[in-house]
């Protein structure tokens, strides 16, 4: 349960402060490690109600008075230490103010952490274990609860399923050598049981399979039930007397022979699956099973070998056509006083037939009112979740809402807090769930950094379609992802003040209020603002709980001077600020008073300095600047913020100061000047994977010190010499040896260096370099003849903006052997792709570049394409090739 969460991160507060923070509760140690057991205690007691029948208003309740309970026992301690920290002497804190911290918390532990254990510890002695025997819904939809949620699959108004259903169908006739399962996966409302009933009810397919078997699976899975199911279409023997063991012999022995056509809607988990799948012939090549799951880890084991089939969203065309069948049905048109309104109310569906039918619905009732339509288009989200009286949307997300592991649930309403289809940076998003506390290193999975697991978490939710991947990296991972607006609603329903206090959005109203008002701002705990920013500021609220404040503004805001102390004042717990869209004129001096900041954005084209006093920050985080500055001078003394682990500007990093003994923690440097290039820096910062250096690169190239990096696994060189008077130097004349590399550098981007390409000899001789990217005239000349056993683990090759013309390789076995992605940007003299990289190639962008280099990629596809034929179709793998617009015509994959 996600209160869990919420005690976790006290708990780990509490631990350090008694560990690291001696002079701040000086007087009050005992108190705090008394608290400390007390919340080891309710965590433990929370974690066994996960384990219970967690249902009822009572235990609903008691969960929300926990919450409760536990955030005023935050606010309480973080209080007292900001307002202690503002006292704070070299040498003395007031006796009378360490008192007071522990009177607090004594009354805290005693009158309200206390009473509430016990009343946990009542409830779970009067709660049954969970009986999984008991708990499954039938798998033919019998229980109450599936009856409420679970409906006939839609067969009327039925579009843009065509296409798919071709695909579908093609994949049902294949020859295979053993029992072929296909799957259909997608985020929820997109319509996988619909697509997958079309096709049980074709005609096709009573011709191509003669037994034909529908199964819903259900959330609350039940093995006995879904064989009873199967076995429904074979005999009317009752058989619910016999055991799992034998009913599955009893569905082997049914399948094993014959054609037949098993449909398993609704397949939740892994586990579910591979419970289902040993009781299924593997030998009969005769057999389909056909599959639909939210979870494409369910899909990826159910057949490794077949790639899902990843339902597509709704065009335009369709939304349009799908909402004028639901409001005016088939043989009526829509009135041309609403016909644009109408199309705007379906572009704002973003392609979901769900969110559709639901404002479908709600229209329908007023078909001409132009007035009301007008109305809904300005809101469509809002109208989708709040007046669907069936609840149709927040029914079918919360099955997978309360699906997620409750470790898991704060990371996915979090998502609510970015702007209306917004493109979210995946670093950006991890490390503010890193700051926020909602990230736990999973031993069981090995030691991992908080940043793995928090990837883990992200990957997760991907592959449960709860959120959608807009772009990669270069190796794979996640870049930018996205959330639909549909799922955006319903985590800021869920995240709301009459719910969990978890967020809150703060947005104008037509009459010009704000709201929440500037009143209840001092109860939320979180502030997202996307519009009306400078004006919100100036209104002054007060928001002494708030712990995180956030702006995600599609447009520039130019904070006036004058407001530039607000934020600070009016969160004076403020632990996140991610505020890039708002541009100061220099740092906010009053957020350096603000102890308990974890995580730190700001843009502003003066931001020169991170003033001397943020070395007072000790539980900072992540520090990312945004400016047009050249350099930017970190004043403070970053070896005394311990729990610093990201630093991060493309301006040039001069560190004035390094005595404290911290750096540990610190991963993420970038971008370093040369100027800070120091063996005092790097003997302290032995932990870094992500380095950046930005300046003269040959002063440093003599300085064998990044050898010494043995965890650096990203680094990127941008050699800047333009000097005060902005002439340029000169180009750099060579790279340092192989030996002076990282050993275990993964990935590497040069930048502005105007090597000769001689020199990448060197780069091809870095034994774990997986990613190389060549930027704004890394190398130049006109020829680059590579060796053929060069870049032995390289994966992807970005080269961009360059002077090259011919690339060739030399004779040899399998060249660049592991190369599956190419990018040629602004490559206006190359000729060809080498031919002998179309063997592993599987991905290739071009953008301006010449014709005879697109004809040799489309020669390349051609013969990929060829090689795909020969094998058999929709299997994993294939090949796409991305060329963008003035280049050639079309983007093409096979």
């Amino acid at each position: 349960m996600a209160e869990e969460a919420v005690v976790a991160f006290l708990l780990e507060n509490v631990k350090n402060l008694v560990k690291d923070q001696v002079d701040l509760i000086s007087g009050a140690e005992a108190e705090l490690e008394q608290l400390q057991r007390m919340l080891e205690m309710i965590e433990a007691v929370l974690k066994d109600m996960a384990e219970m029948q967690a249902k009822g208003h009572r235990f609903t309740q008691l969960q929300k008075h926990i919450r409760e309970a536990v955030y005023n026992a935050e606010d309480v301690i973080d209080a007292s230490l900001t307002h202690r920290s503002k006292d704070r002497t070299n040498q003395w804190i007031p006796s009378s103010k360490n008192l007071s911290l522990a009177k607090k918390v004594k009354d805290l532990r005693e009158k309200e952490l206390q009473p509430l254990y016990d009343r946990a510890t009542q409830a779970l002695a009067g709660l049954p274990m969970r009986d999984a025997a008991s708990a499954g819904a039938t798998a033919a939809g019998t229980s109450d609860d599936d009856n409420r949620l679970q409906k006939k699959p839609r067969e009327d108004n039925v579009v843009g399923f065509a296409d798919q259903e071709a695909t579908l169908l093609k994949y049902l006739k294949e020859e295979t050598n053993e029992l072929d399962v296909i799957s259909i996966v997608g985020m929820p409302g997109l319509g996988k049981t619909t697509l997958a009933w079309k096709i049980y009810r074709d005609p096709k397919t009573e011709y191509e399979f003669p037994t034909k078997i529908w199964v819903y699976v259900s959330q609350e899975f039940n093995l006995k039930d879904v064989f009873l199911a199967i076995l429904k279409k074979f005999t009317q023997t009752d058989m619910s007397s016999r055991n799992v063991q034998e009913l599955a012999r009893e569905v082997r022995s049914r399948l094993e022979k014959g054609r037949f056509l098993l449909f398993m809607d609704d397949v939740w988990t892994v586990e579910d699956w591979k419970q289902i799948e040993d009781a299924l012939p593997k030998t009969n090549k005769t057999g389909k099973v056909l599959i639909t799951s939210r979870h494409e880890k369910v899909a990826e084991r159910a057949n490794p070998k077949r790639d899902p089939h990843q339902l597509r969203f709704l065009t335009f065309d369709e939304s349009w056509e799908l909402l004028q069948l639901e409001v005016f049905g088939k043989n009526n048109s829509c009135p041309s006083e609403v016909e644009g309104l109408g199309k705007q109310i379906a572009n704002q569906c973003r392609g979901v037939p769900l969110a559709v039918i639901v404002i479908g619905g709600i229209l329908v009732e007023k078909r001409v009112d132009r007035a009301f339509w007008e109305k809904v288009s300005e809101s469509v989200n809002t109208y989708i979740v709040q007046d669907d009286r069936q609840k149709r949307t927040e029914n079918i997300i919360l099955l997978s809402y309360n699906k997620l592991p409750h470790d898991l649930r704060d990371c996915f309403l979090y998502l609510g807090m970015f702007a209306e289809d917004s493109e979210i940076p995946a670093w950006k998003l991890t490390r503010l769930w890193i700051a926020e506390g909602f990230i736990k290193q999973n031993r069981n999975h090995g030691i991992r950094s908080l940043e793995e697991a928090a990837e883990d978490n992200l990957n997760d939710l991907v592959a449960r379609n709860l959120v959608m991947v807009e772009k990669t990296k270069a190796n794979g991972d996640v870049k930018t992802c996205r959330v639909h607006d549909m799922i955006r609603e319903f985590c800021k329903d869920q995240a709301g003040l009459d719910n969990r206090n978890f967020f809150q959005e703060v947005k104008k109203t037509r009459e010009g209020v704000f709201h929440p008002q500037i009143s209840e701002i001092g109860k939320c705990r979180r502030l997202s603002i996307h519009s009306h920013v400078v004006e919100f500021i100036r209104t002054r609220a007060k928001g002494p709980k708030v712990r995180s404040f956030l702006c995600f503004s599609k447009e520039t805001v130019n904070l006036p001077t004058e407001c530039i102390p607000s934020i600070p004042e009016a969160f004076e717990l403020l632990r996140v600020i991610d505020v890039s869209p708002i541009k100061f004129t220099k740092f906010p001096p009053k957020l350096t008073r603000l102890i308990h900041l974890r995580y730190i954005t700001l843009s502003g084209n003066d931001l020169k300095a991170l003033p001397k006093d943020a070395s007072k920050l000790w539980n900072l985080q992540t520090v990312r600047i945004d400016t047009t500055a050249r350099e930017f001078d970190i004043k403070a003394d970053i070896g005394k913020m311990k729990q610093l682990r990201h630093l991060k500007t493309k301006a040039a990093i001069v560190l004035k100061e390094v005595q404290g003994e911290g750096g540990e923690n610190l991963q993420t440097l970038s971008r370093l000047s040369t100027k800070s290039f120091t063996e005092e820096v790097f003997s302290r910062a032995k932990n870094l994977k992500n380095l950046g250096i930005r300046g003269n690169l040959a002063t440093i190239e003599n300085k064998n010190l990044m050898e010494k990096l043995e965890r650096l696994e990203k680094l990127k060189l941008v050699h800047d010499t333009f000097s005060a008077n902005g002439s340029a130097g000169s180009a750099l004349q060579r790279l340092p040896p192989q030996d002076n590399f990282p050993p275990n550098l993964r990935i590497l981007t040069l930048s502005s260096t105007c090597l000769d390409w001689r020199h990448m000899t060197t780069l091809g001789s870095l034994r774990k370099l997986e990613v190389l990217k060549l930027k704004e005239m890394a190398f130049k000349g006109r020829r680059w003849e590579a060796e053929s056993n060069e870049f032995r683990c390289l994966e992807s090759l970005h080269i961009v903006r360059t002077d090259l013309e011919i690339w060739t390789i030399a004779s040899g076995d399998r060249p660049f052997p592991k190369l599956k992605n190419l990018v040629l940007k602004n490559c206006e003299r190359l000729q060809q792709i080498p031919s002998q990289l179309g063997r592993s190639l599987q991905f290739v962008e071009l953008e301006r570049v010449t014709k005879p280099l697109v004809d040799s990629a489309k020669k390349i596809e051609t013969e990929k394409q060829e090689m795909q034929k020969r094998e058999s179709g929709g299997r994993r793998g294939g090949f796409k090739l991305i060329i963008s617009p003035g280049d050639a015509s079309a983007t093409t994959s096979s």
